[in-house]
């Protein structure tokens, strides 16, 4: 009798393992099968877009005016967005194929600028038809060889699945098709070289890095660990660590790691070598509760950029996340605000230490401008803006355009309804720059955590 209730259980047991394994394989192969759909259907949406993309750069060579050739390249502008999404969704994250995404960044860029930009009045010169030209013949190139590995994968019915497996073991190097493929298609691409699209075109891919404007004498590696323990406030009994960046650039920098040997809290900066600038600082710890007022701590952050020659400020935004402040401020000069030159700050709000700061875009923009004389109005900018918005705030500002050209625009801020808006309007030619929605106080919801 015992004897047969245990093979029972056993018996029970074993179907019952059975079961579930039976389900974990169904499971893990519906997972398998959902993913290995999403990458062909990545795949082949890509080798789609660049069909597309192909025909419509050679529709813009055969296009004159303005209405027809404004919305045709901004139509190409789509398509490489498109197939950047395409490529992101594909399992090719260990596998070099940067030059086509550059190659597909550089005529998204040429297109969207040459798109919003007056044809009529700019139209397209010989040597941006012929950068058409050029990139009609390339992007060619690129459609046939994903045409090929199309073919091939369907041909022998590759599967994705085993790219990504193949890309994670290393041994991508093997034979495979797809990676072949996709290898060629990226050293045909670089092949081309870089299309050079006439003097005008700005590719964000160049915005200068270096700090160029920078001023004072080299710092040794002794200054750059006191300025950051002067940022730190740690003590001297702390684990120190410092290293020298910027091989092969002019304006390098050091980076200083201080840790408080008692309480483990460390601070993290890079400092310039020429003037021994912050470039970034960062102190690590929790902060709990909040003991003064954003107010307070805006006037702290005010305090600390002054006492560390920041001058000609202007507060520009303030935000509270938790228990932290964080403050945003720009520039100015002859009482404009220039928007390129930015700081931010973040202050604890539990005593008004210092805790973070980002001073990159300030150091490598910042300068004595020659800035010139508005050639429009300011009540001509304002004929330009909605009649609906109600202006409330209005003055002069140099901010960075959709090129990367630094622009003289008037600046609007203005409510419609319940939101708050800032409006460009550039300040020689009455072009609305940028329209930016204000961020609203976020609600509160009580009790959902």
């Amino acid at each position: 009798m015992l004897r047969g209730i245990l093979i029972g259980v056993l018996t029970l047991g074993v179907a019952g393992t059975a079961f579930w394994g039976y389900q974990e394989h169904r499971e893990k192969n519906a997972i398998l099968i959902n993913a290995e759909n999403n990458y062909q259907r990545a795949f082949h949406d890509l080798t789609y877009h660049v069909d597309v993309l192909h025909d419509k750069i050679g529709s813009t060579l055969a296009m004159n005016s303005r209405a027809s050739l404004s919305p045709a390249l901004a139509e190409v502008w789509r398509l490489t967005s498109e197939a950047h999404s395409n490529v992101g969704q594909l399992p090719l994250g260990l596998l070099p194929f940067n030059k086509t995404e550059e190659f597909l960044s550089r005529i998204g860029e040429f297109s969207y600028r040459t798109a919003v930009r007056d044809l009529d009045k700019e139209p397209l010169s010989d040597k941006e038809y012929q950068s058409l030209k050029t990139l009609y013949t390339q992007a060619e190139g690129i459609q046939q060889e994903l045409r090929k590995v199309q073919q091939l994968s369907l041909k022998n019915n590759l599967r994705w699945m085993d790219v990504e497996m193949a890309l994670a073991s290393g041994k991508e190097a093997t034979d495979n098709t797809i990676i072949d493929g996709f290898k060629t298609v990226d050293k045909t691409v670089e092949g081309y070289g870089e299309t050079d699209f006439g003097p005008t075109f700005v590719s964000n891919e160049k915005k200068d890095t270096d700090f160029k404007y920078l001023q004072g004498k080299t710092i040794t590696e002794e200054e750059a660990v006191n300025e950051a323990k002067k940022y730190a406030a740690l003590g001297n009994n702390v684990n120190l660590n410092i290293t020298e960046n910027g091989n092969g650039s002019k304006y390098g920098f050091f980076s200083v790691t201080i840790q408080d040997k008692k309480t483990k809290q460390e601070a993290s900066m890079d400092i310039t070598k020429i003037g021994g600038y912050p470039i970034w600082y960062i102190l690590s710890r929790d902060v709990k509760k909040q003991s003064i007022s954003l107010n307070e701590a805006s006037n702290k952050a005010i305090r600390f950029l002054k006492e560390n020659g920041f001058k000609e400020l202007d507060l520009f935004d303030s935000a509270q996340y938790d228990n932290i402040g964080v403050f945003t401020f720009v520039s100015r000069q002859d009482n404009i605000r220039i928007y390129p030159d930015a700081i931010k700050v973040k202050v604890a709000l539990d005593n008004g230490q210092m805790i973070g700061l980002s001073a990159g875009d300030y150091l490598q923009s910042n300068h004595k401008r020659d800035i010139p004389k508005p050639v429009i109005s300011r009540e001509d900018a304002r004929k330009k803006i909605n009649l609906q918005v109600k202006i409330m705030e209005e003055g002069l500002a140099i901010i960075d355009n959709d090129l990367n050209h630094e622009v003289l625009c008037y600046e609007f801020f203005g409510v419609l309804g319940d939101d708050t808006y800032r409006i460009y309007i550039n300040a020689e030619n009455g072009h609305e720059e940028k329209v930016e929605k204000l961020k609203n106080a976020e609600p509160i919801f009580e009790g959902v955590v």
